[in-house]
């Protein structure tokens, strides 16, 4: 099993969504989050005056997957979430030894 996070631009997350669902997602976590990558953030001008806005919103997105889904989660959320603009986010994929479904007591692939 695969935990599959994508740290996504807020307006992208129904494409995204939409994309998991089809690509045999079955369920997922999201939690708005901050943060900057290479671009450290921007400048605004708000009444004449400069600022720096150093953290961006973003979304973060959790599912975790079969490890046969992988690849087909990845493509989904990377074709969903890519305006070809600057910010456009992250994927990460980790290991995740175990999972448990607290109501049934069901381990593993079982509980997803």
């Amino acid at each position: 099993m695969k935990l599959v996070t994508a740290v996504i631009k807020p307006f992208k997350l129904d494409d995204v969504r939409d994309a998991l669902s089809a690509a045999g997602a079955q369920g997922m976590t999201v939690t708005e989050v901050k943060g900057y990558g290479r671009q450290k953030g921007h400048k605004e001008i708000y009444r004449g005056a400069e600022y720096t806005v150093a953290f961006l919103p973003k979304v973060r997105v959790d599912i975790v997957v079969d490890d046969d889904r992988v690849e087909r989660v990845l493509e989904a959320i990377r074709g969903a979430a890519r305006t070809d603009h600057i910010g456009d986010g992250k994927i990460f994929v980790t290991t995740v030894e175990r999972a448990v479904r607290i109501r049934t007591g069901e381990t593993d692939v079982d509980a997803l």
